[in-house]
């Protein structure tokens, strides 16, 4: 689907792959908001650069190179030069990747973890184009399934990491993990920064500072990321998109359209087209 500005985004749900989703999108001037998604992201860049924020890091993704972001790690994104960039992504979850695994690194295998965003792999980049390109066409359902899991096998093997578990949070960490857990299970609510800051059992300022710091964002640009994840959901269930804006509590729906947009590159409406028929 293209836009006024010549931008376009397809959107594709992969049936085979248990819903694994595919993005091959071309923007010029579409900025990303901080967003963060429950599966990985990789994609391969075709044209021009992009630039991704992340961890108070900025990285510049030219033409052949691959962009990786965990699951979970709030990123930015927008054009590195003028001319914009187009590229093809897939966002395979972490009990995919690390059921692949079990071979590679222990019996029961372990959720990777991948230290930078950008790297630059020649051959495994042409070998993720090729899967991406097959991907959405039908047929080959042997060839695509090798293709797909022998690629993310060698992404892993030359480029994951095995992530650092910390030792227990301190007490305040805690907290803010339970006013996120809250808004989590709760998005649709418009909480206030007092009930919050109450949950955590901490002063608002000093609550705002702890979250920023734990979460990555502070807690009410994390409320819309819970609440467009809600929504996704809803929406991979079947929800019309009405419903959906309305029961994760955004006023109207071009409000959610517009965050919705802005953090995932699509529009409600492109996301819901591709979705297997009921």
């Amino acid at each position: 689907m293209k836009d006024g500005m010549g931008e376009q985004a397809s959107f594709y749900h992969l049936e085979a792959f248990d819903g694994l989703e595919m993005l091959d999108a071309k923007y010029h001037r579409h900025r990303f908001s901080r967003h963060a998604h429950e599966n990985f992201c990789v994609g391969v860049i075709e044209e021009g650069v992009q630039r991704i924020q992340f961890n108070g890091r900025d990285r510049l993704v030219p033409k052949g190179g691959i962009f990786l972001v965990n699951a979970d790690e709030v990123h930015a994104g927008s054009a590195g030069i003028a001319s914009g960039w187009s590229y093809r992504a897939i966002y395979p979850s972490p009990d995919m990747l690390q059921s692949l695994s079990r071979d590679l690194v222990r019996p029961q295998g372990a959720v990777p973890w991948f230290p930078e965003a950008m790297i630059h792999d020649p051959g495994l980049a042409e070998q993720l184009r090729l899967a991406f390109t097959l991907l959405a066409e039908d047929g080959n359902a042997l060839f695509k399934e090798t293709l797909l899991l022998s690629s993310l096998a060698w992404l892993m093997a030359r480029h994951g990491q095995s992530r650092f578990e910390p030792t227990l949070p301190a007490e305040a960490d805690s907290r803010i993990l339970r006013a996120k857990d809250y808004m989590d299970s709760f998005p649709e609510r418009d909480s206030s920064l007092a009930e919050l800051a109450a949950l955590a059992e901490l002063s608002p300022w000093h609550f705002l500072r702890r979250f920023k710091q734990r979460v990555g964002v502070p807690p009410h640009a994390y409320l819309v990321l819970a609440r467009l994840r809600k929504a996704r959901n809803l929406l991979l269930a079947g929800c019309p998109i009405p419903e959906a804006a309305s029961a994760c509590g955004f006023s109207d729906q071009s409000h959610f359209h517009r965050h919705f947009k802005r953090a995932l590159g699509i529009t409600p409406g492109q996301f819901a087209q591709r979705l297997p028929r009921r």
